[in-house]
């Protein structure tokens, strides 16, 4: 992975191109590459490590004249950052490719393929296909024939385009496990992984699916499905927008989306509850009859959204009264797992393709649960249509790899999920109307607490030398301090743990002293005063403690604890509200130490391989 634009047009698309694989910087790569073929089967493939910049500064000297090309953005699973290792592969002189995800047979195909006679330059199992695609092209009728040949032989994980630069009017692409969208246009046709980066030159989107094969020229799309029967997709209407170089009056595009999260949280909100009630139709026309049957709850998410599901079954087993369970996704797909009566699969991703999360959803099927739901941010994501119900998210696109507003929206659908599975298991009708008050409230709240980025933004200044940290929080709020030190590990490269304040006693004390900064959550609940019992046990071990209070907790600052208060919020929408300066923490300190905020090193924003 991780980003792929191609075009068969008439005019020259070398800056089509460009421009898509600019649109999908967000996602995270270390190297970039082009191929472009005129009528006269003339090609010109450039390749650079680093970021598009760098290819778009070839490209300024290189004439790339054509109407047909691929791009490739390339984040590494096979061999290090290098040209050699960048996208397009060619192989024969005349076949070049790019791909998303991993090829599992390769060293398999790659002994077959050398014994053949060809020769691998790359360390790369993309190499594999562009000669595998070769080779069956030399005794097929077509470069589609070819392909489909090529594709039956490969194991694992592809979104993949092929050209061959001796019939320049038309790609062939193939999807297995890897998101690829077809663009329609006059006279013109479009293929990317992700709708984002083709946004510029249309807004008519066919979604590929499982085991399709589509061949594209200028003046049409044929596509095939597993079979190989020729199958008609559904066109959609966009409805996104996204201006890749519009952070307005931010630095970067994480501080952005922090402070876009007021408005964010109006957005998902908007029309899903009202004065007293949640509408049962923010999860789909037919929610009402599926979620009145749940008497369980399965969440599977990964990272972020797996923070998201902990905080989400305290309140599943609080106040919607069914059991709940949270699994990451790469583990659930790989042990045997008990499928409780009348159960709700429920799968969280952001971008709706995380490669492990959708594998847990197929799985899902087949092992027998009553329903599946997902929470997603992007419509016609695999997720979304392979769902029976969908929670679109209304985040807005998010940009920087660590995800900041996609996290507290997630959070948002989740306790609207939590009222309504209640609604169905003896709520009453007070306490989901003191949830919906709560959550009207929010988007105030989250205001006031941005307005404690100055007192954030001094702090951070203290962590610059630090090398580990330590995130504690108790009940719920251990998972806000889950996501606090993964924010922190992201962006800063500051190792950081988490661990439920009361476990401290069972292990984490061992690491306290006064160069280990324990970043605090304490919230005015149940539990604050079991709280200020554990912060009493870091502060007699020597601790340096940095607590993100309520302003009414009644902790005060002295030599070995920082405090900074928190904006009074009811409870109920405290995780939301104290994800907030937990996020605005990992930001100053990954600006001090002079990170890459949005992109940070060996990271991507949509994982769609294993």
């Amino acid at each position: 992975m991780c980003g792929i634009v191609g075009a068969v047009a008439q005019r020259d698309v070398a800056d089509i191109l460009l421009e898509g694989l600019r649109r999908l910087e967000y996602r995270g790569y270390d190297s970039a590459g082009i191929a472009v073929v005129d009528g006269d089967q003339q090609l010109v493939r450039l390749r650079q490590v680093g970021k598009v910049q760098a290819l778009a500064d070839v490209m300024k000297n290189q004439l790339l004249p054509g109407g047909t090309g691929i791009a490739h953005t390339r984040w590494a699973t096979h061999g290090e950052p290098s040209e050699a290792n960048a996208h397009p592969h060619a192989s024969s002189g005349h076949i070049y490719v790019v791909h998303n995800g991993i090829i599992e047979n390769y060293q398999i195909l790659r002994e077959s393929l050398r014994e053949r006679g060809y020769l691998f330059t790359s360390e790369t199992d993309t190499e594999v296909i562009a000669h595998l695609v070769a080779f069956e092209r030399e005794s097929s009728d077509s470069l589609l024939e070819a392909v489909q040949r090529t594709v039956a032989q490969l194991e694992g994980a592809y979104g993949t385009v092929i050209l061959d630069k001796r019939e320049p009017e038309r790609l062939v692409v193939a999807r297995s496990g890897s998101p690829l969208v077809i663009g329609y246009g006059l006279g013109e046709h479009f293929v990317a992984s992700d709708q984002l980066a083709l946004l510029p030159v249309t807004r008519r989107f066919a979604f590929l699916e499982e085991g399709d094969i589509a061949e594209v020229t200028r003046f049409s799309v044929q596509i095939y499905d597993k079979t190989g029967a020729a199958v008609s997709r559904e066109i959609h209407d966009a409805e996104m927008s996204f201006d890749a170089g519009d952070k307005g009056e931010y630095r970067h595009y994480m501080l952005k989306e922090i402070h876009e999260q007021p408005a964010a949280i109006q957005r998902t909100l908007e029309g899903r509850i009202s004065q007293e009630r949640i509408e049962v139709t923010a999860f789909g026309p037919q929610a009402a009859e599926f979620l009145s049957q749940i008497e369980h709850v399965q969440i599977i998410a990964c990272g972020t959204s797996y923070h998201a599901g902990l905080v989400a079954r305290y309140w599943l087993e609080q106040w919607a009264g069914v059991s709940c369970n949270v699994e990451i996704a790469s583990e659930f797909r790989y042990r045997k797992s008990y499928v409780h009566p009348n159960s709700l699969f429920v799968t969280i991703s952001q971008s709706g393709e995380t490669a492990d999360t959708l594998a847990a959803l197929r799985l899902a099927k087949e092992m027998g649960y009553k329903t599946t739901l997902t929470l997603c941010n992007v419509s016609g994501s695999s997720l979304v249509r392979e769902s029976d119900m969908a929670y679109m998210m209304r985040a807005g696109a998010e940009i920087g790899v660590a995800s900041t507003k996609a996290f507290t929206v997630q959070l948002c659908g989740l306790m609207l999920l939590t009222g309504l599975i209640g609604r169905y298991n003896g709520m009453t009708t007070e306490q989901e109307a003191a949830m919906v008050d709560a959550l009207h409230q929010l988007p105030n709240k989250l205001e006031q607490t941005l307005s404690m980025a100055v007192d954030i933004e001094t702090l951070a200044e203290e962590f610059a030398d630090r090398h580990h940290a330590l995130f504690l929080g108790r009940g719920e709020q251990s998972a806000i301090a889950m996501e606090g030190a993964l924010k922190l590990k992201e962006i800063s490269y500051i190792h950081a743990e988490a661990y439920a304040a009361g476990e401290l006693k069972h292990g984490p004390l061992a690491l306290i002293d006064a160069h280990m900064p324990v970043i605090v959550v304490a919230p005015n609940n149940e539990l604050l005063e079991k709280l200020k019992s554990n912060v009493e046990e870091v502060r007699a071990r020597g601790g340096l403690m940095y607590v993100f209070a309520d302003s009414q907790a009644a902790f005060a600052s002295d030599a070995t604890m920082r405090v900074l208060d928190v904006p009074h919020c009811d409870a109920l929408i405290a995780p939301i509200v104290y994800t907030i300066p937990l996020q605005l923490l990992s930001y100053y300190v990954a600006v001090i130490k002079g990170t890459d905020v949005d992109q940070p090193r060996n990271l991507a924003k949509s994982v769609t391989v294993e």
